[in-house]
C-alpha cells in the first residue's frame, strides 16, 4: 500500500527501537519507526519519510498517554523542529529504561547472546549527577544562511534557530551566541564549558577543520580522576561532567590491575584511562596509550608527564598494534569512536591473549556488532554496565568487560 508523506495514521506504539523512536505496525504489517512516542500509546502520527520496507513518522496528536510521558520541557522539543533530544516526553526513570531495552535487544540480535546470558548482565542504565537538564559542556549550533545559530531537524540539513539550549550548561545558555547573527553561514559556532572553570567560543566555516578563537582560552581545564587536566579546546572530551569518573571508575572495576601488569589504552585521546591505571599498576607496570588524533596526542603526553610508565603511540590504531613487536599485553582498554573498532583490531587484540579487555563505547549497536566478533575469537561479554551519559536523548554509554571463554 502506497502512503504518502504527510499522510496522518492512527497507530498503537510497541516496544522502543534504536534511534530514538519506537515500533508501530499497519494492519496489513508495514513497519512504522515513531517519533514522539512512548511504547503502549495510541497516537496520530504524521508520515515524515517512505523508505523500502518503512515508515518513519512523527506523533502529532497523543490519544491514549503512558503513564510515562510528561510535557517537554523545552519548547524546540516538538515534532518537526530540533532533532537533538529524542525524550524529553518522558520521565528519567523511563528514559533510563528505554536505552536499557536498546542495549539488551541489540545485544541479543547483533551481538548474538541469548536472552539468559542478556538477563544475567542485569542490564540497566545509570544516572549520572547534575541531570536531565543543564549538563552538556560542549554545544555545537549550525548557522543557517541568515547567519542565526540553532540546531538541525530530525535527518535533516534543514536548521531551527534557537533562543536556548536546556540541556546545555546554564553558562552555554548564557554565553553571547543565539542573540546574535555569524558570519560563518553554512558552519557552525561551538562553546565549551569546562569543569576546570573556562568557557570558549570558537566558529568553524563550512566543511573546514580550521577553527577561529572567538573567546576565551584554546587549551582548556578539566578535572577527572584526581587531576586537572590541559587540552584543546577543538579536541574530544567528555559532554557530561561527571563522565570521565564514572567511566574510569567502572574500567578500574572490571579489569582489576595489578601491579607491573602491561596495559594498552587504545583510542586513548588525553589519556584518561591510563592516568587511572597507572597508579594502579605501580612503577614496574607499564601503560601505553596509542591515539591518532594530534590534539589528543599532545595532550596526553603533556598532561601526564609526571607518570614514567606511561608511554605514547601516535597513529592509527589499527595500524600500530599490527606491529608484530606489540607483544604482550595484561589488559586493554578500548574507547572508538562511535563506529566502533571492527574486526581488524579485534583480532590484534585476541592475538595478544589479554586477561581481561573493558570496552567504553558510546554506540550500543557498533558495540553489539564487535560483541559478536570477540566471541569468534573465543573472547565473551562477561559485565557490562551502562551509564546515561546524554539524558533527554536516545544516546547511552556503555562499559563492558570481555575475558577469554578459557584461561
Amino acid at each position: 500500500m502506497d502512503i504518502d508523506i504527510g499522510t496522518v495514521l492512527e497507530l498503537t506504539v510497541g516496544p522502543v527501537a534504536q534511534g530514538g523512536h519506537c515500533v508501530a505496525r499497519l494492519p496489513e504489517g508495514q513497519v512504522v519507526f515513531v517519533r514522539h512516542a512512548l511504547p503502549g500509546e495510541r497516537v496520530r502520527a504524521v508520515v515524515t519519510e517512505r523508505r523500502r520496507g518503512y515508515l518513519r513518522a512523527d506523533a502529532v496528536e497523543v490519544l491514549e498517554a503512558s503513564p510515562d510521558r510528561v510535557e517537554e520541557p523545552c519548547r524546540y522539543a516538538k515534532p518537526g523542529r530540533c532533532g537533538g533530544c529524542d525524550w524529553q516526553h518522558a520521565t528519567p526513570d523511563a528514559q533510563h529504561e528505554l536505552k536499557a531495552a536498546v542495549v539488551r535487544e541489540l545485544l541479543t540480535r547483533i551481538g548474538g547472546l541469548s536472552e539468559l546470558e542478556v538477563e544475567d548482565l542485569r542490564v540497566r542504565v545509570e544516572p549520572l549527577p547534575d541531570g536531565p537538564l543543564g549538563w552538556r559542556t560542549r554545544v555545537q549550533y549550525a548557522v543557517d544562511d541568515a547567519g542565526r545559530p540553532g540546531f538541525r531537524r530530525h535527518r535533516s540539513h534543514d536548521i531551527i534557530p534557537i533562543d536556548r539550549c536546556l540541556i546545555a550548561d546554564p553558562r552555554i545558555q548564557e554565553a553571547p551566541v543565539t542573540d546574535r547573527t555569524w558570519p560563518v553561514r553554512g558552519g557552525g559556532v561551538e562553546v565549551v564549558a569546562t569543569t576546570g572553570g573556562d568557557l570558549t567560543i570558537f566558529t568553524r566555516p563550512r566543511g573546514g577543520r580550521q577553527v577561529r578563537l572567538v573567546s576565551g582560552p584554546r587549551i582548556v581545564r578539566e578535572r577527572a580522576v584526581g587531576r586537572e587536566w590541559r587540552i584543546d579546546a577543538t579536541g574530544f572530551w567528555q559532554v557530561h561532567p561527571a563522565a570521565p569518573d564514572a567511566l574510569a571508575e567502572a574500567v578500574l572495576g572490571f579489569l582489576k590491575p595489578q601491579p607491573g601488569e602491561r596495559a594498552w589504552d587504545l583510542y586513548g585521546g588525553a589519556g584518561l584511562f591510563a592516568a587511572a591505571l597507572a597508579p594502579v599498576l605501580g612503577p614496574k607496570g607499564r601503560v601505553t596509550i596509542v591515539e591518532s588524533d594530534p590534539r589528543g596526542v599532545t595532550a596526553a603526553r603533556k598532561n601526564l608527564a609526571d607518570l614514567p610508565q606511561v608511554h605514547v603511540a601516535p597513529g592509527d590504531v589499527a595500524a600500530v598494534i599490527a606491529n608484530p613487536r606489540w607483544r604482550s599485553v595484561d589488559l586493554v582498554v578500548l574507547d572508538p569512536p562511535r563506529a566502533g573498532v571492527g574486526r581488524e583490531v579485534v583480532e590484534s587484540v585476541t592475538d595478544r591473549k589479554p586477561r581481561a579487555i573493558a570496552y567504553v563505547s558510546c554506540d550500543p549497536a557498533a558495540f553489539a556488532r564487535d560483541v559478536a566478533t570477540f566471541a569468534d575469537r573465543a573472547y565473551r561479554l562477561t559485565a557490562l554496565r551502562a551509564f546515561d551519559a546524554f539524558p533527554m536523548t536516545q544516546h547511552v554509554e556503555c562499559v563492558g568487560l570481555l575475558e577469554p571463554t578459557s584461561p
